[in-house]
């Protein structure tokens, strides 16, 4: 399940790298807030889409939607990081350059990880924490452009604001990543997209012609919607924190794209990725096992008959894996090589 999460995980990055160039094209024909809320709303509709085939072919028994207590994380992961994220970022472009709000938005990563160790109290090492710098600062190597000039202080704080606010929003979406990756990616961007998009209304823009608006949703669906559901998936394997790590490539993957299409070669974009290989090899190397208990749990969530989910079914049960039923973990306590995915969740 470890090296499914890390391929989902940059397999996150790479889609929302890729995005980057593209987007930054659309950019220049609308406001920054308004490209952000249009593509959120093509990445939900996007996915809904295929949603509607999968149950048309699978049953809606083959999706399983966040429910109960975990409608509660979800929604204040919405909060946090589909209206209050954005609205804080508008706050700060408007008196920040692009070179220090690059600079500033690497403290997403690192918000990420420290609510995840500190405050959500996902385990960690020395080798985790020290790749981890390594790779959000091989992210601020390469956001280091233009020189950073001086402009007060409130519209940094407004994009570090943003970044904390992403930062909870990474945590809590964590919280309902059992439930299906497609689903939770699916909510998120039906609800935050209109919710910037509102934003960017409210602040005086106004909407772009319907082709433009298609442009921005088909990119939202491929660089945020397929992008995020990876993300899900991969919080739900690796943890927040490693999630987290892993997708802090994207920024650099967008800059070889650049460098693949035409832009030139720079120091910077080596020093850079020289870091987050360093860094990526070092959760690469990561081997965690000791004896830990697993306490009885009832959910719902699409498995297999793996270690932990040693279960009795019906008679009528045809023998498909996976498959999504409600299902009880009784007490365990054993040893084995494990990462803080959503079965090991437990204090060291």
């Amino acid at each position: 399940m470890r090296d499914s999460g890390i391929a989902a995980a940059l397999g996150a990055a790479v889609l929302f790298g890729l995005s980057t160039p593209f987007a930054k094209a659309l950019v220049a024909s609308m406001p920054p807030l308004l490209l952000a809320g249009l593509m959120y709303a093509g990445s939900g509709l996007g996915l809904l889409a295929v949603m509607l085939v999968r149950t048309a072919i699978a049953g809606r028994r083959a999706i399983t939607w966040p429910r109960g207590p975990d409608v509660l994380w979800l929604l204040g992961a919405i909060a946090f990081g589909g209206a209050l994220g954005p609205y804080l970022l508008m706050v700060g472009l408007q008196g920040t350059d692009a070179a220090t709000a690059s600079l500033i938005l690497n403290l997403e990563g690192v918000f990420t990880a420290l609510l995840a160790w500190f405050v959500f109290k996902e385990n960690f090492d020395r080798r985790i924490a020290f790749g981890m710098a390594l790779i959000v600062g091989g992210g601020a190597v390469l956001s280091l452009g233009s020189t950073v000039r001086g402009g007060g202080v409130m519209a940094p704080l407004a994009i570090a604001g943003a970044c904390l606010a992403w930062g909870i929003d990474n945590n809590l979406t964590r919280k309902v990543s059992l439930h299906d990756a497609m689903a939770v990616a699916c909510i998120k961007g039906l609800v935050a997209g209109p919710i910037s998009v509102a934003l960017a209304l409210g602040a005086g823009e106004h909407l772009p012609p319907a082709i433009g608006a298609m442009e921005a949703g088909a990119l939202g669906f491929v660089g945020y919607g397929l992008s995020l559901t990876l993300f899900v998936f991969a919080l739900r394997n690796l943890g927040t924190a490693r999630t987290s790590a892993y997708f802090s490539l994207a920024p650099f993957i967008g800059a070889a794209l650049a460098v693949a299409l035409g832009a030139p070669m720079t120091l910077p974009l080596l020093a850079a990725g020289s870091l987050m290989a360093i860094g990526i090899w070092l959760h690469l190397r990561e081997r965690h096992g000791h004896l830990h208990r697993h306490d009885r749990l009832t959910h719902e969530h699409a498995h297999i008959h793996d270690l932990h989910h040693r279960h009795e079914h019906p008679p009528d049960w045809d023998g498909t894996e996976p498959h999504t039923h409600a299902h009880t973990h009784e007490p365990l306590v054993h040893e084995h090589p494990h990462y803080p995915d959503s079965h090991h969740r437990h204090e060291h």
